[in-house]
């Protein structure tokens, strides 16, 4: 189907409807829900015209940057024809002057959406409102997202610890998501390690009408981090990243950041803390201190292995430079096959309670229509909590994302209204993995409905056909400690 999306922003994107459609494209004027974060000094106008030109949202990252050259990359975004981007600003970590500066600058230049993080300011969030322009704000927490909501915000962005750079969040990214998407009746993007269109469907599958990426755009030819910062990207491992507090300096006390792990974390030159200040580089004339928050970009020379390197947990899955057009086509490609249901294409319509009406089904052994979608929740909630348990960009999470969909369309087939996403508290006891195929199989049995069964049957098919895998591939990622600066 041809589609022409009207948008807030007064864009319009033609072209066949994704399977990533969601409602958060028309708020933001995009064709995918595919989101560049908003990465000071590493977003800038190429990447987020590079972004908006393969359909997704970019936002420009200009953490406490100047008027001037706020102006001039939105200019430079605009002069490439594109009208749907935003700013991100973060008001706890910029002077209040150059604060109030930016806002007046943003709102003159008309920008459509701005993006907010860390502390919630409901005085700049009612004047953006204010301006008519759409506001979108990151948080890590139920809390910060209702109050974030309260302040105003439209669209939230849940953000995982496993994400690279400032982090906000303290809990995995699905565990997050799977709460945030029920406690709240906004929009809610996925932040936190994705890399990958196995990624993005998992996050929709439970809840999410997108997701935002960071480390993966870091690692294309169009971003400003320096080149250093991109090849260390490309050869680390997923486990060579750390949360840390060492990196502060321009940033709210205590705050943490994602790393890729250096000799500044591993506590070579002695305490963050110290009152002098040591210069290791520098940025357009501007000195760079070391345990500063700066990461190293193009413009940027001196000692750049000591700068803070920022990586998601995801970093292990990206081994190859590429441009950011064709690293958001693929993940759109691989989302899309992932989003596609398996009961696409079937011929067998669902019964409704009234092709009960001949049968009795308890004294036949199956279930009625309320029993069996009563049922089907259940193994929903089940398939989400082992979604949200299995061990990222494995082939188990890819299968679990099959069982959401399913379900979600068949549970919408039969009750004759989308359901939402799927979750909920998962069950005290067994591995939700196990528990979802041990009822699945027990479920069987008393399904009078042939479809049901054949969809069923085909997933306990294809997770019997799953490769052996280790046995940390049904185990959450493990919390991680921050580590603790040298003190």
């Amino acid at each position: 189907m041809n589609a022409t999306r009207p948008t807030a922003h007064g864009n319009q994107k033609r072209g066949e409807m994704s399977a990533l459609d969601t409602p958060v494209c028309d708020l933001l004027g995009c064709r995918y829900p595919i989101v560049l974060a908003g990465m000071g000094g590493v977003a800038r106008s190429e990447l987020v015209a590079a972004v908006t030109a393969a359909g997704g949202f970019g936002f420009l990252g200009m953490v406490r940057e100047s008027p001037a050259l706020i102006a001039a990359e939105v200019e430079a975004v605009r002069a490439q024809g594109h009208q749907c981007f935003g700013v991100n600003l973060i008001p706890a970590a910029t002077p209040p002057e150059l604060l109030e500066a930016e806002l007046a600058t943003i709102i003159a230049l008309a920008v459509p959406v701005v993006a907010l993080f860390w502390d919630i300011d409901p005085a700049v969030v009612r004047r953006l409102r204010e301006a008519g322009i759409t506001v979108v704000y990151q948080v890590g927490s139920i809390e910060e997202g209702k109050a974030a909501v309260a302040a105003g915000a439209q669209i939230l962005i849940a953000q995982g610890v496993e994400a690279g750079g400032h982090v906000r969040g303290t809990r995995p990214l699905f565990e997050l998501l799977s709460e945030l998407v029920r406690a709240v009746d906004v929009p809610v993007l996925a932040a936190g390690g994705i890399v990958d269109g196995a990624e993005v469907a998992a996050a929709l599958a439970l809840g999410a009408e997108g997701a935002v990426l960071g480390t993966a755009m870091i690692a294309t030819r169009e971003a400003f981090a320096h080149d250093l910062h991109k090849e260390r990207l490309l050869a680390a491992g997923g486990d060579e990243t750390v949360l840390t507090d060492a990196f502060h300096i321009n940033w709210p006390a205590g705050a943490r950041v994602r790393v890729i792990d250096g000799p500044v974390t591993q506590g070579r030159y002695g305490d963050p803390l110290v009152e002098e200040r040591r210069t290791i580089g520098w940025e357009d004339g501007r000195p760079i201190f070391l345990f500063s928050t700066d990461s190293p970009l193009r413009s940027t020379t001196g000692d750049l292995a000591d700068m803070a390197l920022y990586a998601g947990m995801g970093v292990g899955r990206l081994t190859k430079m590429t441009t950011a057009g064709r690293r958001l086509s693929r993940l759109v490609e691989d989302a899309e096959a992932l989003l596609q249901p398996l009961t696409a294409g079937a011929t067998t319509a669902l019964a409704s309670p009234v092709c009960f009406a001949g049968i009795n089904p308890d004294y036949m052994g199956y279930l009625d229509h309320d029993a069996l979608l009563a049922a089907l929740a259940d193994l929903r909630r089940d398939a989400a909590a082992a979604l949200q348990t299995a061990r990222r960009g494995t082939a188990l999470q890819r299968h679990y994302v099959h069982w959401l969909i399913a379900l979600r369309q068949l549970v919408t087939e039969l009750a004759g209204s989308d359901p939402g996403p799927g979750g909920g508290a998962p069950i005290a006891g067994a591995e939700p993995g196990t528990r979802l195929i041990a009822s699945t199989r027990a479920l069987m049995p008393k399904i009078f409905e042939e479809r049901v069964r054949q969809v069923l049957e085909t997933l306990l098919s294809a997770y019997a056909a799953l490769p052996p895998a280790p046995a940390a591939d049904d185990a959450p990622t493990p919390p991680e400690t921050p580590r603790a600066s040298a003190r």
